[in-house]
């Protein structure tokens, strides 16, 4: 039997036994066991005594006192064992002589203190050190590892954690790591009240709204909106998200529609056609959070300059959606997407669009570039909205120039963004703005501005016909040499291809006011006054840049269409095509997908024969039981009566537009009247 066990059958503890001060140098390749000093044995005051040919109540006595000092007999035992098989596995880690001699004199610091009067301790205390002990040997030993810091240091901590987490990001692919960190969207910047504090103070903002506990409904809290009391008391419409896939940490989700929802949504699209708001109120009354009802409800509202109830009607279509999200859709992370070709996406991508329309009008341009954010996110790719027209606007509103220049370097090798009018002007307009800043230094400042006049010079060769519309909103009037030269006057507007002549309408309308302040005004006739000096030098970079505009913008998408009527701008509307200004566009799907992938279908609806038919195709009928004023040969009907049919109508048809141009031909001469001066006016005839 081994002496450890020997030992503790006769209740014997390791560092209870009286040390000599002259014993305590111990040779390196000691073993811990052999570093106990085998001395004179005492009687172990704790654990339980071994059995004996005593008095039994001497035993239970000694057994009480056991128990009144520790609560669990065998935790001591347990100590010993996890410390012996701690001091075994350090041992078999660190086999080199540096980690063994500072065991060593760990264990002779811990021994010259149980030699200076705590060599008559209680096991418990004993063992207690003996585990702090071993603690400290483990952090050590984790501090060499480069896991721990000396002196448990938690900013070194931290800096370890932030290295390792680079690490493992730069292992990742890079271009979701450029688009994640474009795409990033913070909670609290949802939220408007948090701009709205930051700029007037809390209690401004806040004043004293106190919430009341009498009668106080409860909400389920979400980011993008506050519920209100006024709002009706929530219940499911009938809209799940459920997770399509999920592709290279991208995951697919959609909206679907219950049911009664589908029900709901055919009621709604027979309000519409009804041309009646007053049923879309009907309908919202029985059914108070149908997306597609509070949408074009909101439009009715907005266009009545109503514009407080427009909002609050956006904001509870959006408490709608966000209360059936998935748990796994994230708002923030930049990698869940939603297919825009599905009807029942499109309602959040407007809800979206409209809610950061109002945060800009409202003042809220930080808030609102959050939002435009999470719509580009949704869908980078084919961007639906074409919110990376809208991007740039918001940032220079938000003088969140960094992200807009970041933004523009990591998109610009595969979305091209200089091709687009606002990039160019806007980016160069960011350089100029952070030269003008205080705390930059005098060089920096110059490199800046270096970098904002070459943009700026390149964005008026590539884009010359801003330049005219853009003076002409800020009622500046340009000087002679620049109206009278071919290169800025109105031909080149009028050479502009039509797709080009849709961006430079819309970017110069959206951001015409950017440009009103005295520096950026004076900056920009700098700027074309050189732009003119190179075209007089015939630079080729003039030349380059016409050859492009005559290739490119010669016809735009469907979804810079979709973001011009959305925008809601005069001067690019009118430059729509006819195919588009031509088409019914409903406020609650405008311009939807020609490849919409549609889950369910409206029913055709039942409409009786006769409920069409005007009163003279009743009173033919009456007199030909075969008269079919629609055109189509009914089915009961035969071939030849069919035709007999189609001709009477052709011929109905050509004398009723005989006579509606007699009518119309029609003119009644007036009689001639006497032209008698002593006639009075006032006078019947």
């Amino acid at each position: 039997m081994s002496t450890r066990a020997l030992r503790r059958l006769r209740g014997k503890q390791r560092g209870q036994e009286e040390l000599d001060p002259g014993e305590l140098s111990l040779s390196a390749g000691d073993s811990l066991e052999e570093r106990a000093e085998p001395g004179e044995e005492q009687q172990d005051s704790v654990c339980v005594p071994p059995p004996s040919e005593g008095n039994s109540s001497s035993s239970r006595k000694n057994k009480n006192k056991a128990q009144k000092k520790v609560s669990n007999i065998y935790e001591l035992i347990w100590d010993i064992d996890e410390v012996d098989k701690l001091s075994r596995e350090e041992e078999g880690e660190k086999p080199d002589t540096n980690g063994e001699s500072s065991e060593v004199t760990n264990n002779n610091k811990d021994t010259e203190k149980l030699g200076n009067g705590q060599g008559e301790a209680s096991a418990k205390s004993s063992s207690g050190d003996r585990v702090k002990k071993k603690k400290k040997k483990k952090k050590k030993g984790t501090q060499e590892n480069g896991l721990a810091a000396p002196d448990n240091n938690i900013d070194v901590l931290l800096e370890n954690l932030e290295q390792n987490n680079d690490l493992s990001l730069q292992n990742e692919n890079c271009g979701c790591l450029e688009r994640r960190a474009a795409l990033h969207v913070e909670h609290r910047n949802l939220n408007p009240e948090t701009e709205l504090k930051r700029y007037f103070g809390a209690r401004a903002v806040l004043g004293d709204q106190r919430p009341r506990q009498r009668n106080r409904q409860f909400h389920r809290s979400t980011w993008m909106t506050n519920p209100k009391d006024s709002w009706p008391r929530f219940s499911r419409p009938g809209i799940s998200m459920p997770l399509l896939e999920t592709k290279e940490g991208t995951q697919y989700f959609t909206f679907e529609h219950s049911r009664e929802y589908q029900q709901v949504q055919f009621k709604f699209l027979d309000a519409v056609e009804s041309m009646d708001p007053n049923n879309i109120v009907a309908l919202l009354q029985l059914n108070p959070y149908h997306i597609d009802s509070l949408l074009q409800l909101s439009d009715v509202c907005r266009i009545q300059e109503d514009q407080e109830m427009a909002r609050d009607l956006i904001e509870r279509a959006l408490h709608s959606f966000e209360c059936a999200f998935h748990p796994l859709f994230s708002l923030t992370s930049g990698t869940s997407r939603l297919d825009y070709l599905r009807p029942e996406n499109r309602a959040f991508y407007l809800a979206l669009y409209k809610h950061m329309m109002f945060l800009e009008k409202r003042g809220c341009p930080r808030t609102a570039l959050e939002y435009c954010k999470l719509i580009l996110s949704l869908d980078p790719d084919s961007d639906p909205l074409c919110m990376l027209l809208l991007i740039d606007f918001l940032a220079l509103r938000s003088r969140e120039y960094q992200f807009l220049l970041q933004l523009y370097q990591d998109w610009e090798e595969h979305r091209n963004l200089s091709q687009l009018p606002n990039f160019a002007f806007s980016t160069a307009l960011c350089y100029f703005h952070l030269s003008q800043q205080e705390e930059v230094d005098h060089e920096e400042s110059n490199k800046q501005r270096h970098k904002a006049n070459q943009m700026l010079q390149l964005a008026l060769i590539m884009f010359p016909g801003v330049l005219m519309p853009l003076l002409d909103l800020c009622t500046v009037q340009p000087d002679a040499t620049v109206t009278s030269h071919t290169f800025f006057g109105p031909k080149s507007q009028l050479e502009q291809p039509p797709a080009l002549t849709q961006l430079t309408a819309l970017y110069v309308g959206r951001t015409y006011n950017l440009w009103r302040e005295a520096p950026v005004m004076l900056w920009l006739e700098e700027s074309v006054q050189e732009v003119l000096h190179r075209v007089n030098d015939k630079d080729p970079r003039v030349e380059e840049c016409q050859n492009k505009r005559k290739q490119r913008y010669q016809s735009a998408p469907r979804n810079i269409h979709r973001h011009v009527l959305l925008s809601e701008i005069k001067e690019a509307i009118s430059s729509l095509p006819l195919e588009v200004t031509t088409q019914p566009v409903m406020g609650f799907d405008p311009l939807p997908p020609l490849d919409s992938l549609t889950s369910y279908t409206r029913p055709q609806r039942q409409r009786a024969g006769s409920s069409n038919e005007s009163t003279l195709s009743l009173f033919f009928r009456s007199l030909l039981p075969n008269f079919n004023l629609q055109g189509g040969p009914r089915q009961e009907e035969d071939v030849e009566v069919a035709r007999a049919g189609q001709e009477l109508n052709q011929e109905l048809n050509r004398l009723l537009v005989a006579m509606r141009d007699m009518l119309a031909n029609i003119r009644f001469q007036e009689p001639p009247r006497e032209d008698n001066e002593l006639r009075d006016e006032e006078e019947w005839d």
